[in-house]
């Protein structure tokens, strides 16, 4: 592939990843709840409990900043610490079960408008989107 098809495809395909995301935040069920904190949600759903230094690293933030997105988590019954069973300088952050039926709701949500989305297409369209997913994957994995 040439270097200007390349620069092409990058950018087409980075204006496409961010409308659709874009697309995809529109369908939240909760717009009071960040989307830094729906981050951090998410990375306790996966990972299970953490430190919160665990979790700003796991986020990419600043300590400081992520103790403002736990404290709110709390404030939403999102999320509790607890005292860490072997060091009591610090605290152990886990999903709350309303933490969890939150974010079952805002997949639920998404992905219902995705699968209508992903329905209009063509069999072969989907088997495409299907492989794209697989390699769009390996891509942000790297």
């Amino acid at each position: 592939m040439a270097e200007t098809e390349q620069i092409g495809l990058a950018s087409r395909l980075r204006l496409a990843v961010v409308r659709l995301n874009r697309r995809l935040r529109a369908q939240r069920t909760n717009t009071s709840v960040s989307l830094t904190q729906v981050s951090a949600l998410s990375t306790l759903h996966k990972c299970g409990p953490l430190t919160p230094g665990e979790l700003a690293t796991k986020e990419g933030v600043q300590p400081p900043s992520m103790t403002r997105v736990i404290a709110a988590l709390e404030d939403f019954g999102f999320a509790t610490r607890r005292p860490h069973p072997t060091d009591g300088r610090q605290a152990i952050v886990e999903l709350t079960t309303a933490g969890l039926a939150y974010l079952e709701d805002e997949i639920t949500a998404r992905e219902a408008w995705l699968d209508k989305r992903i329905a209009e297409l063509a069999p072969e369209e989907r088997e495409l989107l299907s492989r794209a997913a697989e390699i769009i994957d390996r891509m942000a994995g790297q």
